[in-house]
This record gives structure tokens, sequence and C-alpha cells, in this order.
């Protein structure tokens, strides 16, 4: 078994991807696996293992079946988790629902939902009823494959913030070798 000590990052860009131009750098979740990188690049302690740097890059003109898809399940199979970027521009690409149908159906890895979106745990959750809010689960409609697997995987739902991000990548619930039982968590408020 590889050893797998990565951090798997799912985000939405266009497809065809393109390079060029602004291409992904202009898109909401790509932006956001790119802050985490940043992170990374200015604090060596920070911790995220992108598991995206584990082989060889792809290029859009690379053959799905034979490039694209056997690399993103090397990646995922060398990976711990899955930090899965949601927010309202994520649509429900070709390689979003392999990483999330090969990664949780399985290999059952957890998944760090981050809300590109929303800055505070009470953006993301109702702090009197300690539940996940409506327009939070509307968002999981966007990626139904998603949304009809993550009862099989504990998944937790957090905003966009430095320090929780640190906080879940750290939490070995959320690791495929020492995770918690199937369900949705969240950080309370």
């Amino acid at each position: 078994m590889a050893y797998r000590n990565g951090n798997y990052s799912a985000f939405y860009v266009s497809e065809p991807f393109t390079e060029g131009g602004l291409g992904a750098h202009a898109t909401k979740d790509f932006v956001s696996y790119s802050m985490l990188r940043a992170w990374k690049g200015g604090d060596s302690a920070f911790p995220f293992n992108d598991s995206h740097n584990k082989n060889y890059n792809v290029r859009d003109g690379s053959d799905w079946e034979k490039t694209l898809k056997p690399r993103i399940r090397e990646r995922l199979s060398k990976s711990k988790n899955i930090v899965l970027f949601l927010s309202s521009v994520t649509k429900s690409s070709k390689a979003i629902r392999e990483e999330i149908d090969y990664g949780i159906n399985t290999l059952g890895l957890p998944v760090i939902v981050v809300y590109p979106e929303y800055k505070e745990k009470s953006d993301i959750i109702n702090c009197q009823s300690k539940t996940i809010k409506k327009q939070i689960k509307d968002l999981w409609d966007k990626l139904p494959k998603f949304r009809d697997s993550m009862d099989s995987v504990p998944t937790l739902h957090i905003p966009n913030k430095k320090a929780l991000i640190k906080k879940a990548l750290e939490n070995e619930g959320f690791m495929v070798n020492t995770k918690k039982e199937a369900d949705e968590y969240f950080y309370p408020c």
C-alpha cells in the first residue's frame, strides 16, 4: 500500500482546462486551492501536503482514459483525505465527479469541505440549533456525486479561514487511517 500522506484538493475549473491567460486562476475554487499552496509556501509548518505534486502534471490535451483519470487515481491513492472547495460557481465536471467517486466510494477518503464564499463558522452552521444551514446544504446539490456519497465517510464542513483549515488538516478524525465514523461534522460556534 502506498504511503498516504497527501491532501488531495478537489475543485472546479471549467472544461476544457487551459493554463493560458488567466484560465483556472480566475476560477474561485482554484483561487482557494492556490491560497493553500501559498500558505504552505510561506510557512513550511502549515500542514498541507499537496497531492497534486505527487506525479506528473497533466495538460488539457491529455487523453482522459489513458492519462488524466489514471493520474487522478494515483494522486488520490497517495492521499489521506480530500479537501473539497465548494462554492456557488462549482459545477459537476467529469474530473470532479471522478475525484469524488473514486476518492470516497473506492478509497474511503474523508472529506474536508471548504466553502470559499464563507469566512465564519456562523456562516455555515446555525449556532443555536447546531445544524448546517440550508444555504450550505443547497450547495451539495451542485455535486450530486458528493451529496449522494458523503454519508459513507466523515465530512467536515468549514468556512474559508486559515486557522480552521489548519485545524482541519491536523485533525486525525479526517485522515483515512484514523477517520471518525461517517457523518457530517463542523466546528461549533
